[in-house]
């Protein structure tokens, strides 16, 4: 059974919505990756919310940002995919349906991205290139990407 996207501005997100993004977030780079930091950054409301639903249930998740929001040049963030769904690799629809939302919706086809590490192979299937030197972010080694 395929995903069915969301893409709503953080205005258009229903309470229930926010709530179960935020959860999931929470979920993923708080409590799975044991990672102490600030997720609500106060960036959420100049983001586009990708949401990846099955059945109801927030599964997926990415935000977008124009160019000059976050980088240079668009940007993908907060990229997650619920533990119990990555062996459906659901996580190369959410990277597809990213970077197809900010050619719609923006108008951009440059992407700059804050990647961890170990997900250097997943970016570059998808055409991303490192470019720059590793370095920690909230304790996690991470690269910048661009496509």
């Amino acid at each position: 059974m395929p995903l069915i996207f969301k893409i709503k501005p953080f205005e258009a997100l229903s309470l229930p919505e926010l709530y179960l993004v935020l959860q999931l977030r929470s979920e993923v780079f708080v409590v799975e990756q044991n990672c102490v930091y600030q997720d609500i950054d106060g960036k959420d409301e100049k983001a586009l919310h990708v949401i990846g639903e099955l059945d109801g249930q927030t599964v997926a998740y990415c935000r977008l940002f124009k160019s000059g929001d976050y980088f240079d040049q668009a940007s993908i963030g907060r990229v997650i995919v619920k533990e119990t769904f990555r062996d459906k690799r659901w996580g190369h629809d959410l990277i597809r349906e990213a970077i197809e939302s900010i050619r719609v919706n923006y108008g951009e086809s440059q992407i700059t991205i804050s990647a961890q590490l170990y997900l250097k192979k997943f970016y570059e299937s998808h055409g991303f290139k490192q470019t720059s030197e590793e370095y920690l972010e909230d304790g996690i080694p991470h690269i910048e990407m661009k496509k």
